[in-house]
């Protein structure tokens, strides 16, 4: 009865040891996901402020509350499902539509840098009226901010998925999940953080202490430059993730060349360094893929001016 408890005991410490590396090795793909992920998650967190703009300041965490609930059923209760059958009944799909996310990622980096070098006539537009309604607004803004979410979020997931494809269906499971929590905190924290970033420099420049108010002043100066900043980092990160996207699937659906020869780009600049080989490397084959990604996207638009006027 002895050699029994012992060996039942030895079973349970071999299953723990297993759940354990599994664990550990989902923490460490929702990492890497995460990682990948980056173009996407900062241009939510560049664009999402700008749904709450127009609003008192009390409704303005009220509403960033809101919208993070729908992104949050976005992805577990619509895109994780989705994407668990997908890995299961249509593997073979994974890279497909990753690679048509990259595209609507590099798309919508194109149309972000066309804006900014020919902007739009209204762009300067007189503010609009208070509206009459101001629930009936402030619901239309989180439905349209939640829609918007939806799209990015896909993005996300397709992007974590891609990333987890050769896993276990469980180690699936737990690093979508993982990232979808993840991100959805880091994003709309943020976003909190910096819709408050002006009223908390405000109330800073109102104090006794000379150097809180001038934290304050900086704070209320510095948030504008500090978001258009915010917004140029995530053009540039869409059209890098999404030419990255792009070349990897390129090589997995058997056209190696384009990917090898950023490679040798990259290791090329590395070789002409004495330090920093890593760095330079990086540096030089996200200014490929950004490239890349900024061609497909620009080949793209005038497709979307012809749907769109359909």
């Amino acid at each position: 009865m002895s050699t029994g408890l012992f060996a039942l005991l030895d079973d349970v410490a071999g299953l723990a040891k297993v759940a354990a590396a599994s664990l550990d090795d989902a923490a460490a793909q929702s990492a890497r996901a995460a990682a990948k992920a980056a173009g996407v998650v900062i241009d939510d967190a560049a664009m999402t402020p700008g749904f709450v703009t127009g609003f008192p300041a009390d409704r303005e965490l009220p509403i960033v509350g809101k919208i993070a609930l729908g992104s949050l059923r976005n992805k577990l209760l619509y895109l994780l499902p989705a994407a668990l059958v997908l890995s299961l009944v249509a593997p073979w799909a994974i890279t497909p539509l990753l690679m048509l996310g990259g595209l609507y990622l590099c798309f919508e980096g194109a149309e972000k840098v066309l804006h900014a070098l020919r902007p739009h006539r209204d762009d300067h537009a007189d503010a609009a009226p208070a509206p009459a309604d101001p629930k009936a607004f402030e619901d239309a803004k989180v439905r349209s901010a939640i829609q918007t979410d939806l799209i990015l979020s896909a993005e996300i997931m397709a992007i974590t998925l891609g990333t987890v494809e050769d896993a276990g269906f469980v180690v699936q499971a737990v690093v979508l999940a993982v990232v979808g929590v993840g991100i959805t905190a880091l994003v709309y924290g943020g976003v909190a953080l910096i819709v408050k970033a002006d009223d908390a420099g405000l109330a800073l420049s109102r104090t006794r202490h000379a150097p809180l108010r001038a934290i304050g002043r900086g704070l209320v100066v510095g948030m504008p430059p500090f978001l258009r900043v915010l917004g140029a980092v995530g053009t540039a990160a869409m059209v890098w993730v999404g030419g990255g996207i792009l070349l990897h699937g390129l090589e997995v659906l058997g056209w190696p060349a384009p990917a090898h020869a950023a490679h040798r780009l990259s290791a090329a600049a590395g070789d002409t360094l004495p330090v920093g080989r890593a760095s330079a490397e990086w540096l030089v084959g996200a200014v490929v893929s950004g490239v890349l990604g900024l061609l497909a996207g620009a080949a793209m638009l005038p497709l979307a001016k012809l749907v769109r006027r359909r």
